[in-house]
């Protein structure tokens, strides 16, 4: 749909298409539950894993919160979110890339053209909107090709704070539904968690997602190992 839009857009004729391949054969995808030892797995990931990181969360709040526990926990992590001040953003993520500091917990605003290759682990703390997001988001770790884990932390939880998100997008004036938006953000949320509660290899359900499809285990996924 992209490239046809493109192709359109540009009014090219019979362009030249070359596709690579959306698998990442460097990255471990793994999902987990999230329970009371999800913060104690993310604190030893840090230490004992060593490496920068990216901690994404879905709300400002629980940026705050995790940031705060893990600097009190010793780890050098910082905060990024929309609610910072602009020069703090700024600075957070100068850091980040300097090496200043080893974690960075952000929303998604956090990573747009971040030039970091060696991100050695990208941790969602929340479920993800769509499997596009997650794609995204959790591919800005190893861009070095070094080997890099990520991991998708998964609870019923998530469920109900992603539904309250979804009927929240409403009309600004009449405060209507705005029905075909839900629908989209319901079936995205599908997408995520036939990824999440799937039994398959999860490298082959993204990138069936992406019309790709690979055969055998991947053996770089909890799932497949």
């Amino acid at each position: 749909r992209v490239r046809q839009d493109i192709v359109r857009q540009l009014a090219l004729r019979e362009p030249r298409i070359h596709v690579g391949s959306f698998n990442r054969t460097n990255l471990y995808y793994a999902v987990r539950p999230k329970t009371k030892a999800t913060y104690t797995e993310m604190l030893g990931l840090a230490r004992d894993k060593g490496g920068a990181g990216i901690v994404y969360c879905l709300s400002r709040k629980r940026v705050d919160e995790l940031a705060e526990r893990l600097q009190s926990d010793g780890v050098r992590a910082l905060p990024y979110h929309a609610g910072l001040e602009a020069d703090t953003r700024r600075e957070n993520q100068e850091a980040f890339i300097r090496d200043d500091a080893q974690v960075m917990v952000a929303t998604i605003a956090f990573g747009m053209g971040i030039n970091k290759p060696d991100v050695r682990w990208v941790l969602h703390y929340d479920l993800p909107k769509t499997l596009e997001g997650y794609y995204q988001e959790s591919g800005r770790a190893g861009r070095d090709g070094e080997p890099a884990r990520c991991i998708l932390y998964f609870g019923a939880g998530d469920i109900r704070t992603a539904e309250l998100i979804i009927s929240q997008k409403v009309d600004p004036v009449s405060f209507e539904p705005l029905v075909d938006e839900q629908r989209i953000a319901r079936q995205q949320l599908r997408n995520v968690l036939n990824y999440a509660e799937s039994s398959e290899c999860r490298r082959a359900v993204q990138l069936r997602y992406f019309g790709e499809v690979i055969e055998g285990k991947c053996g770089a996924c909890d799932n497949c190992l």
